[in-house]
């Protein structure tokens, strides 16, 4: 018996999981992907090295016309550094009714973090300070490690620590419905980056170079071609990857076959599960998340490697790029694709580049095509970015429907001084204004940040969030005072709730009644 009966109607399609799954899959084998395979002379070895030289080719000059900010991040990175931001607002417009703030409160309140990071050891630690309208907030103080959080307050005398197992357990005490454990290992792995060198290396040579050596030779071709790039006539090489619908299934097979049997990769996306959850700790009645997850990547492969079977993309994929100077100047997209007994729909990407040293030309349009619904929906991209002199002027647009999206930026670099200018704006909505400069200087940097927003409105500058920013590279992270701490650890619920009644409450009522000078019960007022 049909398995869909007994839901009373037949399933169309696949689910949302396996059409993501499969559209990644037709994007790395569509040309998007560059091989790091042995490159030969042929036409598909020309194509995939095409791929390639564009991508670092990119790589290189974005990394270039930010040199300072990339080395920063690296300094950063491997090293212990000292941050210190300094948060202020500025409204410069009429009284508003329904303002939470006086004005005059809002243009004197500050708010100075000083954050302390070593990433290679696991060590944060953050100072945060306040004054508003003239009321003074200090010593409020964070420090975490891979292990343990701890907390000091301006109104306790004691430190209060707790750690990542102590905190999970309170959370699942605190709700029944919480479930998992909380690793503060996984914060400071995620500042790393998604995947490490090592597990980029790993997917390069199991997965790049498998669907390169994969791909059938004479489904490639090539042809000497002059093309209209732009406003330029270009003499290019043609190369054309045809692979039809039995062709691309099998591709997709392929992979999903091999990642269904790859512990290693399986590991690294547990391993990104855990971080975006900080651990595995999550809401709901999962025993597990993090393997609940997984139990899902496995039957979302297997419905997937089903699913092909039966999936149409009657035309194959053809994906057709125009070569110059070792570098694509034109792309062509064309594939369609549907669940069993649906219209196919249509999806094309054409476009254009020209990419130098000085300047990079991008225009592409992606067009769908779906007959279910009778329309033809699509989406422009262009960029015009241009980089001489350490004068870097860019200009992003985007664009499908109703909606258009715009970037402009401009900056000059001089002995190690950027200032620079950047808008996004969003057609009929406003436009987001951050201008500044930064300066950089081997193991130090700073920055002084303007943020304004302009719409119909609301003019430019009524409202601004200035950010002063000063960094440097220091020695090591400063310790937490741990000879008066008060560890909750292993504390219950309940005893934290007359913990916080007892000591907490009416340290902080005193306090604050004290901040803002009101008298304070119990004590002598003198005349």
């Amino acid at each position: 018996m049909d398995e869909t009966a007994n839901n009373g109607n037949k399933k169309q399609g696949l689910s949302k999981k396996v059409i993501a799954i499969l559209v990644v899959a037709l994007v790395i084998i569509g040309g998007s992907v560059a091989a790091y395979a042995l490159m030969t002379g042929s036409a598909k070895a020309q194509y995939f090295l095409a791929e390639k030289n564009t991508i670092e080719f990119i790589g290189e000059q974005l990394e270039e016309r930010y040199q300072p900010e990339f080395d920063w991040a690296k300094q950063a990175s491997e090293n212990p550094t000292e941050t210190a931001i300094e948060l202020s607002a500025e409204y410069n417009g009429p009284p508003a009714m329904g303002m939470p703030v006086n004005p005059q409160i809002l243009n004197n309140a500050t708010i100075d973090l000083t954050t302390q990071l070593d990433q290679q050891e696991s060590e944060l630690s953050t100072d945060v300070q306040v004054n508003f309208g003239g009321l003074a907030i200090n010593d409020i103080s964070v420090y975490m490690n891979a292990d343990d959080l701890m907390l000091q307050l301006p109104f306790l005398q004691k430190t209060i620590k707790i750690t990542d197992k102590g905190l999970s357990e309170l959370l699942k005490e605190s709700g029944p419905t919480i479930n998992g454990e909380l690793d503060f290992n996984t914060f400071f792995k995620s500042m790393n980056g998604a995947l490490s060198e090592e597990d980029r290396k790993y997917i390069k040579e199991e997965y790049l170079t498998f669907i390169y050596e994969q791909l059938p030779k004479d489904a490639f071709q090539s042809a000497e071609e002059t093309v209209k790039v732009q406003d330029k006539s270009i003499d290019a090489k043609k190369i054309t990857m045809q692979l039809s619908e039995k062709q691309v299934k099998n591709m997709i097979t392929s992979v999903l076959e091999k990642m269904k049997k790859d512990d290693k990769l399986k590991g690294m996306i547990k391993d990104q599960i855990k971080m975006q959850q900080f651990g595995t700790l999550s809401a709901g009645t999962m025993a597990n998340p993090v393997q609940n997850a997984m139990e899902n990547f496995d039957k979302s492969l297997e419905e997937a490697i089903k699913g092909v079977k039966v999936f149409q993309i009657p035309d194959g994929l053809t994906s057709e790029i125009w070569v110059s100077e070792d570098l694509i100047v034109k792309r062509n997209v064309e594939i369609s694709m549907a669940p069993k007994d649906a219209e196919p729909a249509a999806l094309n990407l054409n476009g254009t580049q020209l990419l130098t040293d000085k300047s990079q030309k991008v225009d592409y349009t992606a067009t769908v095509t779906d007959p279910a619904i009778g329309e033809e929906s699509t989406l422009n991209i262009t960029a015009n970015l241009s980089n001489k002199d350490n004068k870097v002027d860019d200009s992003i647009s985007l664009s499908g429907g109703n909606t258009k999206i715009t970037y402009n930026g401009s900056s000059t670099l001089e002995e190690g001084t950027r200032e620079f200018e950047r808008t996004l704006s969003i057609e009929g909505a406003g436009t987001f204004i951050w201008s500044g400069e930064a300066t950089y200087n081997n193991d130090k940097m700073s920055s002084e940040n303007n943020l304004t927003m302009e719409s119909p409105d609301l003019q430019q500058d009524m409202i601004s969030l200035q950010i002063d920013k000063e960094a440097k590279t220091i020695k090591k992270v400063d310790q937490p005072d741990n000879s008066n701490v008060k560890d909750i650890s292993e504390m219950s619920t309940v005893e934290i709730q007359r913990y916080i009644q007892q000591e907490v409450r009416p340290h902080f009522q005193k306090w604050i009644m004290e901040i803002m000078g009101a008298p304070v019960p119990g004590e002598t007022q003198g005349f």
